[in-house]
């Protein structure tokens, strides 16, 4: 069976009968398909190669493509899921991901922005043209909810009550929440809905909120490249996520329990957010470095 009609064929399984969300579909997709790819220049097939040739592209993603442990594990879910697929297929005999050891998942202390920078961000955006308003908009909403990248992209006009000043949310496994926005997400998503949004649209009708200049709904590799230029052009490390992350941050350190923070963020586990409070003490000790210097390592 050729790659395409293959990948396909794994594509319809990941949704009917393992039920996995169309997002995660997509990412295992990707992932099998940068597999065959790599497999092709090895001169391997993949009904016939075995573990240790799994082995060598997982260093390869590891070693050339800079994965971390966290992205490893994912890649070897994808890998044992696949292969189950080719089991149950009659393609091969066995399960060579089966025999892959996932690395443990270090708790990483995730990358914050102070408001200020968030700030400087956000007004470095051109809004000379109606892409510019749309992005000041999108990202003014993610930093003020704290979206996921996908959910602010699957928002429709809808979803938006102004009058309360919150949004419907649909995260991950299809669950719904409303999330509270604040005055300036409400400020610039006026401006864009009001002024910009039907330059975008034009003649072409659509529930969809965030639009491309083609009137379609606006993808997330699409976001992700807009932001990632404004950050680099400022010289700030940071991505899109990082929002997400500050926005929680934020509310921890202004003394919201981790409760809300969780029914706000979505994360269906509470040990899901407690990683927030890590963030905290962390810019509490820099902080206290910074400023303290003759008290350092009192708070080590």
């Amino acid at each position: 069976m050729e790659a395409a009609r293959l990948l396909s064929a794994y594509h319809s399984r990941l949704l009917a009968i393992e039920h996995r969300a169309p997002l995660t579909a997509e990412t295992y997709e990707a992932e099998i398909g940068r597999l065959l790819e790599w497999l092709s220049l090895q001169e391997q097939n993949v009904l016939t190669l075995d573990a240790q040739v799994l082995q060598r592209y997982l260093e390869y993603r590891r070693d050339v493509q800079a994965l971390d442990s966290r992205s490893i594990a994912k890649a070897i879910s994808a890998l044992r899921s696949f292969f189950r697929f080719l089991l149950d297929q009659g393609l091969r005999q066995d399960n060579p991901a089966s025999l892959l050891e996932s690395p443990r998942k270090g708790q990483r202390i995730p990358k914050v922005l102070s408001r200020e920078t968030v700030e400087t961000l956000f007004a470095s955006i051109p809004l000379d043209n109606p892409r510019g308003v749309r992005d000041r908009a999108l990202f003014e909403l993610i930093y003020s909810c704290g979206l996921r990248i996908s959910e602010a992209v699957q928002l429709n006009l809808q979803d938006i009550y102004f009058s309360e000043s919150l949004i419907r949310v649909v995260g991950k496994g299809s669950k719904e929440r409303l999330v509270p926005f604040g005055p300036e997400a409400e400020f610039w998503l006026k401006r864009y809905i009001n002024e910009a949004r039907p330059q975008l649209a034009r003649h072409i009708k659509s529930r969809v909120l965030f639009i491309s200049r083609r009137g379609k709904r606006l993808s997330r590799k699409g976001i992700w490249k807009n932001y990632s230029q404004l950050a680099t052009a400022l010289g700030i490390s940071s991505k899109l996520h990082t929002l997400r992350h500050s926005f929680a941050t934020e509310l921890l350190a202004g003394g919201a329990d981790l409760r809300s923070v969780q029914e706000l963020l979505g994360h269906a586990d509470l040990t899901t957010t407690q990683i927030y409070t890590h963030v905290d003490n962390a810019v509490l000790r820099e902080q206290h470095r910074r400023f303290v210097p003759r008290l350092r390592g009192y708070m080590e």
